[in-house]
């Protein structure tokens, strides 16, 4: 599905502001008529959660519904108008004038309909969001406390299986945009290098049979270009590039990929895409960017903030980069859940390396209602790639996050995702994210084998040495086993902003300084560890427990608001490569 964009042959109306919006706590909406829109709503923000904005709705994850207003931009009337939304969060309805457009299941990866029942003048167009978190939702919810399926954890409210906040709403923009019926459907560039040439397969996918198709890349002081006749809807050529300027953290150099589609001579459609040139692969226990070995430095992150829970905010996008670079950070993983289209154009440009995930959060495989999970997590698996596989600044596909991954049966789920991910793209490594370790029945399936480690907090508690020492040990055999490399997607411990002590204490911020220091120390000194991702770049609501103060991760190299703990210096002193001076 292809982002959205202003060309000389496509517009687009960005329906994001001020929406009206009701609570539906019994499920009454549809026998009242709301499908064709309703009176008495609130107003709400879109792009936003609705559970720190509505009075009263923070603990509600049932049924609530969007309304808005839009006239028909003048010059419409022979196109073909879509209406996308970029993520809803958990399952969404859409009518526009009363008319069902369709329903969509997941959040954080967008969807689209045709707009069949767009008027001239007045449009009304009406979503019904079910927030609802349960067992067979992925990620899942109230799930069964067995050994095998849950990392039995206290009791907290709501009851997630994962350790973030289930924000539920509308999450990021909804675009209404027109191209012609015969325009431009989807497209697929990969990337190869040969010496000094760059080689940019491209492969086009159309609607409405046009003729044919003229691609120019441009950048850098370059211009190519070639056509090519459209059969069956698709195309397919490659472009070389002399002397092409690769892309990587230190140099992002983007191209500019422009796709014209002609009919009986005429440009019909008209389309653009940054690309970046540049190859990752894995060699023996290396991760190889452009043929040169990387050492992945930053974050697990989250899409939080007050207020706006879980939607899409350009200022904390732009902060949080800013805080990355000026730690020294040159990559993050979308934890646990694709990120906004726009951060991945942010890090395109700025050079950050992501390695980007599905929704699929402790992942478990009891069989009751295994099927549906299953078919969320293919699903979910197919958008991801098909959504974020042209963006150069992706370097990997995590597929899961924390699966319980004790049932034998696993494994064979497992290699089925790992077969679709390689078969929609070839092109980079696949991994997923285990807490397991060696137990893990699926981990030798991994390209890059990726763990959660958390030893001198959950475990070894206090005692960062013990911790060190245990973890040190573990990976060595991991490693001789695998023979692969290893990167550590999580480390880290919870510190409460302001709260000193001496000697460190856990939850003080020198406990925080003293275990990053000594766990970055150690990984820096094991050559099979290609990388590793503090938790987390900033403090993130969750589910109350007793283990979670004021319903907050606090495990944050920064706060909630984007201020620094003593260790973010320790930390950028340990990195030793800050992008600015600046401080944040």
């Amino acid at each position: 599905m292809l982002y959205p964009r202003n060309t000389t042959h496509r517009q687009l109306v960005d329906l994001s502001g001020l929406w009206s919006f009701r609570l539906d706590r019994e499920g009454r909406g549809r026998d009242l008529g709301w499908t064709h829109g309703f009176e008495a709503g609130e107003p709400i923000v879109v792009p936003a959660s609705w559970n720190d904005l509505v009075t009263g709705a923070r603990d509600y994850f049932g049924e609530a519904w969007y309304q808005t207003r839009f006239v028909r931009p003048w010059g419409w009337h022979d196109k073909r108008i879509r209406i996308r939304f970029g993520s809803v969060n958990y399952h969404a309805t859409v009518w526009l004038n009363g008319v069902l457009l369709g329903e969509h299941e997941g959040g954080h990866l967008p969807f689209e309909f045709d707009a069949l029942a767009l008027r001239e003048d007045h449009n009304t167009l009406v979503v019904l969001v079910d927030g609802a978190i349960g067992p067979n939702r992925v990620p899942s919810a109230d799930v069964r406390r067995d050994p095998l399926d849950n990392f039995m954890r206290p009791e907290q409210t709501p009851d997630t299986s994962h350790d973030f906040f289930p924000y539920c709403g509308i999450h990021r923009p909804v675009i209404v945009y027109a191209t012609a019926h015969q325009a431009l459907a989807d497209l697929v560039v990969r990337t190869e290098v040969e010496g000094d040439r760059g080689l940019v397969d491209v492969r086009l996918h159309t609607d409405g049979a046009p003729e044919g198709a003229r691609v120019t890349i441009s950048g850098h002081g370059q211009t190519v270009w070639r056509e090519a006749a459209i059969g069956a809807d698709r195309a397919a050529l490659t472009l070389e590039l002399p002397e092409a300027r690769l892309w990587s953290p230190e140099e992002p150099n983007l191209y500019d990929l422009r796709i014209e589609l002609t009919s009986g001579g005429t440009v019909v459609d008209a389309y653009h895409q940054a690309i970046g040139v540049r190859t990752i692969a894995v060699d023996g226990d290396r991760l190889l960017l452009n043929g040169h070995p990387i050492h992945l430095r930053g974050f697990g992150r989250h899409e939080d903030f007050h207020l706006a829970g879980r939607g899409y905010q350009p200022l904390t996008l732009v902060k949080d980069h800013a805080l990355m670079r000026w730690v020294g950070a040159n990559s993050y993983r979308t934890s646990h859940y694709p990120y906004a289209e726009e951060a991945l154009e942010l890090a395109d440009q700025l050079g950050v390396l992501v390695i980007s995930e599905t929704p699929c959060v402790e992942m478990y495989f009891h069989p009751d209602g295994l099927d549906e999970r299953l078919r969320v997590w293919e699903m979910q698996t197919q958008a991801l790639i098909e959504r974020d596989r042209n963006h150069p600044c992706v370097i990997m596909w995590s597929l899961a996050n924390e699966p319980h991954n004790r049932r034998p049966e696993a494994e064979g789920h497992f290699a089925h995702q790992f077969r679709l991910a390689r078969a929609l793209d070839p092109t980079r490594p696949v991994t997923f994210v285990s807490y397991l370790g060696e137990d893990d029945v699926a981990l030798d399936l991994c390209d890059v084998i990726a763990l959660n480690r958390y030893r001198g907090w959950y475990s070894e508690v206090g005692d960062i040495g013990a911790g060190i020492e245990r973890l040190s040990t573990e990976l060595d055999a991991i490693h001789a086993r695998t023979r692969k490399p290893i990167f550590i997607g999580e480390f880290g411990v919870d510190t409460i902003p302001g709260m000193h002590a001496e000697p460190p204490v856990m939850f003080s911020e020198e406990y925080q300084v003293d275990f990053l220091d000594a766990t970055i120390r150690l990984l820096d000194a094991k050559p099979y560890v290609v990388g590793a991702h503090i938790w987390n770049l900033c403090d993130f609501a969750t589910a109350q427990s007793i283990t979670r103060v004021a319903g907050r991760n606090y495990k944050g190299l920064f706060t909630r608001e984007r201020q620094p703990k003593m260790a973010a210096r320790r930390v950028r002193e340990l990195w030793h490569a800050p992008r600015s001076e600046e401080e944040p």
